[in-house]
């Protein structure tokens, strides 16, 4: 419940703590409108100074090429929608954005995975610049449902270092 004079609220916790990367995706297309909202999550992340120094290149054709140029092919080669974020855009801005899409793509119930380029080159070469992040999307093979658990409760089974371990004061 939000309290007085504050807008109401979604469970964005709900969704940080429920959303897994899925590298195992149904053969379903992912509609026009559901990609849309994932790439516009991406233009709308925030970046140094709004200088947005990416472009969001989706992989069709070329798909088999940039699954050699990354560490597991078959995240990419079996991926519904395949985007790569290309530019000049520092590390902390693409991570941004990348979480943003993978965010909005698991509010829209498809699962995502960024994936680590083994091949920069290959990878720039098939995308026409700098290759700075390749997130993988699809709609999960085996479909679960985040709100089975609360927030907390996803929170308590994550395999994550526990607060107590990554918190101090100074």
């Amino acid at each position: 419940m939000p309290r007085s004079g504050t807008i109401a609220s979604v469970d964005v916790f709900l969704a940080i703590a429920s959303k897994r990367d899925g590298r195992e995706y149904a053969a379903t297309p992912i509609p026009d409108d559901v990609a849309g909202r994932i790439l516009d999550a991406g233009r709308l992340s925030g970046s140094s100074r709004n200088t947005q120094k990416w472009e969001f290149v989706l992989v069709e054709a070329a798909r088999a090429g940039l699954a050699a140029a990354v560490y597991a092919p078959q995240n990419v080669s079996t991926a519904a929608l395949v985007v790569a974020v290309v530019g000049e855009a520092g590390g902390f801005d693409v991570g941004r954005c990348a979480q943003n899409m993978m965010l909005a793509a698991w509010n829209d119930g498809v699962v995502s995975c960024p994936n680590g380029i083994r091949d920069p080159d290959a990878a720039a070469a098939i995308c026409g610049g700098e290759v700075k992040m390749i997130l993988s999307f699809g709609y999960p093979a085996r479909p679960g449902d985040p709100q089975r658990r609360s927030a907390e409760e996803w929170s308590a089974r994550a395999n994550r270092r526990p607060l107590d371990e990554l918190v101090r004061r100074v």
